[in-house]
């Protein structure tokens, strides 16, 4: 009843667990982003579907996906390699498909791990859409893609666990690197996303529209780096995570100073291409 999709690059460590918490899924489609370890050969012993496609960014290629992957089933739950399906979770989304109501999508509960500690505090955000009808879902956003359904959405009992130190720290880093060039685009690309709103960011009842106000806002912040800090560690009361609380808070606010040095690099980069299209514009004129 039910299809699951991973999207994978480079997951030979992790796609073996991942696959074996979706075992109950007689439709299993990896779409892979020309790995160069055996996450490709992996997933074909454990007798998913394998579609390599190159990597552009984060909504194309899951929209690509729903789009173009031939699921068997008229559900589809999306989920990354470093995620475990718990068997409440499990039987939860069984449930729900087999009467959704009017519900195009579901939500669920992701429990992130820093090791074995559960950052139950210091999460940025615990709720995420990954059970949905395909043709009534679409992304949105180069990196850390918006979920938009067309249609009302529910929410599941049971957990999603989620380990993204698996591969551990230097590996988190260098991919948050990668993430934060995607994020500074966009932020150049929405030039400050004029159409935030203050209200939506705190009363629109949508957890997934009142997240993109809410980050339209907080790129327009100074100090962002900091504030990260304190509103994970103090407001969201990451000290209650310990040891583990503190580091996450702290590698979130190094993430989110990647973001504001590319932005300014990129805004620096493109005035001074304005600069000498302007200065070529006048001499062309003059000639």
């Amino acid at each position: 009843m039910i299809s699951v999709l991973v999207l994978t690059k480079n997951e030979e460590q992790d796609l073996p667990g991942c696959l074996a918490s979706v075992a109950w899924s007689d439709d299993v489609h990896v779409l892979d982003s020309k790995s160069t370890d055996r996450t490709v050969a992996i997933a074909r012993e454990h007798g998913a579907k394998v579609t390599e496609r190159a990597f552009d960014n984060w909504a194309a290629h899951q929209n690509w996906a729903l789009a173009n992957l031939p699921f068997r089933h008229p559900w589809v739950f999306y989920i990354d390699a470093d995620e475990r399906v718990t068997p409440e979770l499990r039987e939860a989304m069984r449930a729900a498909v087999g009467a959704p109501g009017e519900a195009v999508a579901f939500q669920m509960e992701r429990r992130d791990f820093l090791m074995s500690t559960w950052l139950r505090h210091v999460q940025v955000s615990a709720f995420y859409m990954r059970l949905f009808r395909p043709h009534k879902m679409h992304y949105e956003r180069l990196v850390n893609p918006v979920s938009i359904p067309s249609g009302p959405v529910g929410r599941l009992s049971g957990y999603l666990d989620h380990f993204p130190f698996s591969k551990g720290i230097g590996h988190w880093i260098q991919r948050h690197n990668s993430y934060s060039t995607f994020e500074a685009l966009q932020i150049i690309t929405d030039g400050g996303a004029t159409d935030a709103s203050v209200r939506a960011a705190f009363f629109e009842k949508d957890f997934h529209l009142r997240r993109y106000h809410q980050k339209a806002l907080f790129y327009r912040m100074p100090g962002r780096p900091f504030a990260k800090f304190l509103l994970l560690y103090l407001v969201k009361r990451g000290f209650l995570d310990g040891r583990a609380g503190l580091t996450y808070s702290v590698l979130q606010s190094i993430y989110e100073y990647f973001i504001v040095l590319k932005t300014r690099e990129l805004q620096a980069r493109c005035s001074q291409e304005r600069s000498f299209d302007n200065s070529a514009n006048q001499a062309g004129t003059r000639d």
